[in-house]
């Protein structure tokens, strides 16, 4: 005979919770221990309870190791997802660009204080911030599209072209624009 499947819902008893959310987290640390010694991986577990507590749990690679090689690994989402952010927080572009051109126009430009001009400022630099992380993750994807494009376009034959007779050889992906 089999288990019962629980329907998960939010368990109303303040002390059966407490109860669940013990033996499943160090169920959920187990596991990770395991695929940690199974597959030869780092693991890294956080878990933050109701009551704000943090419990952590790190096999493979000391935990500092294993968020550093996140943050490095997704640096460049990190910060396009910070620079999301901020841009929620401002105007949207061509409202931005309305709201600067009509400050800057010759009859208004005496009734403009020196603060709203920088709080504009800051706001210009962070949607275009946040426009050029956009086109870079664009020009990444279409790197990678055309890379791919290559490799089955020339499908494993060699070039004979005076450039790979010479020994060099070109970039196999375009380079990115800083």
């Amino acid at each position: 005979m089999g288990r019962r499947k629980v329907e998960i819902k939010l368990i109303e008893n303040k002390s059966s919770r407490q109860v669940t959310f013990s033996k499943r987290r160090t169920g959920l640390i187990e596991k990770a221990r395991q695929l940690s010694v199974l597959c030869e991986s780092s693991v890294a577990v956080l878990v933050v309870s109701a009551s704000g507590k943090l419990y952590n749990s790190s096999s493979g690679d000391n935990m500092t190791n294993i968020i550093d090689r996140y943050g490095i690994q997704h640096a460049c989402e990190l910060r396009s997802l910070d620079l999301a952010e901020n841009t929620r927080s401002y105007l949207p572009h061509n409202e931005l660009l309305e709201s600067v051109k009509s400050n800057l126009e010759e009859s208004n430009v005496d009734n403009v204080s020196v603060d709203s001009l920088i709080s504009l400022e800051d706001q210009l630099e962070t949607a275009l911030s946040a426009t050029r992380a956009r086109k870079e993750g664009l020009l990444r994807e279409e790197n990678l599209v055309l890379t791919s494009q290559i490799g089955k376009t020339n499908g494993g034959r060699q070039n004979n072209s005076p450039a790979n007779s010479s020994g060099i050889n070109p970039p196999e992906t375009l380079p990115l624009l800083k």
